[in-house]
């Protein structure tokens, strides 16, 4: 097979594989460039800022190589030799000038953007913040609402344009928490407490899922996140507290036990420290 056969074959295949890549994200829904959120779609603008940026270095060498390949391969005559030739100050320029200067825009961007999206940052927008707290078990997700006093399994629901703010933990090995149309995922450890900041700008129903390989039931541990009306939210409260069983310590021993793919459930959340209780339970001397 002919050198510039080869490249041409070379060429064909990226461009088709960028062919592929733009069909698939064109006709498919990828949860994290569709964000729902105000945090998500921030951060759906800083990865779309980041990979552009990158382009410029990136294309320019895949075409260049290409096209050196061509220009300089055997069988070209016309090509100009030049064995003696080896440095070139406006090359030199060109490939540590633009990438320094890629770098620094991308360091003021991550500067200013990791401020800016701190997710332990309360979001402010004049509404009252909606907390939830998060247990990671084996395999599934406890929902606790202490200021509602009730609690679910695998769903949980909430008011649009309401700041939640979620204080995240694990009974478990630790995992990660996250829902990626609202915004990005945060680990969930033992003996540990912390936090993600989450607003919703619609209502809609969203994927949660762990983000962390977990053990056998990993692929299972998936949950609902659904933001509705809050007159709706209200309603959905009241009738969890009027028809729900209780959660108390005993009922959560049960519930800590490993099981996989549990349907959601829902519960009046009887012992109202039991987030403290989980989390300080690792915290304890050794009897």
């Amino acid at each position: 097979m002919k050198k510039s056969f080869k490249v041409l074959l070379l060429a064909l295949f990226f461009l088709a594989l960028t062919a592929y890549f733009a069909l698939y994200i064109g006709t498919h829904n990828v949860p994290v460039l569709e964000p729902k959120g105000m945090i998500g779609i921030e951060q759906r603008n800083l990865f779309y800022i980041s990979s552009l940026l990158m382009f410029i270095v990136i294309i320019p060498v895949f075409v260049l190589a290409l096209l050196f390949a061509w220009k300089y391969r055997e069988g070209n005559k016309d090509a100009k030799y030049t064995p003696e030739w080896g440095h070139s100050h406006a090359a030199e320029i060109i490939w540590w000038g633009v990438p320094f200067v890629i770098i620094i825009v991308l360091s003021a961007i991550s500067w200013k953007s990791s401020h800016a999206l701190d997710p332990f940052k309360p979001i402010e927008n004049g509404k009252k913040p909606l907390t939830i707290q998060a247990v990671a078990l084996d395999w599934k997700w406890l929902f606790l609402y202490p200021e509602q006093g009730i609690a679910t399994v695998n769903y949980i629901e909430f008011p649009k344009e309401t700041p939640i703010q979620f204080e995240i933990t694990a009974d478990a090995p630790m995992n990660s928490f996250w829902i990626p149309q609202l915004g990005g995922q945060i680990y969930a450890m033992p003996a540990m407490r912390t936090k993600l900041s989450l607003i919703a700008n619609e209502t809609g129903t969203f994927r949660g899922s762990s983000a962390n390989l977990s053990g056998e039931g990993f692929a299972g541990m998936s949950f609902t996140a659904k933001a509705v009306e809050p007159e709706e939210f209200d309603q959905w409260v009241g009738s969890v507290q009027s028809s729900s069983p209780a959660l108390d310590l005993s009922e959560y021993q049960r519930l800590a036990k490993p099981s996989q793919y549990d349907p959601p459930s829902f519960y009046i959340l009887s012992k109202e420290d039991l987030f403290d209780w989980i989390v300080m339970k690792y915290m304890m001397p050794a009897k």
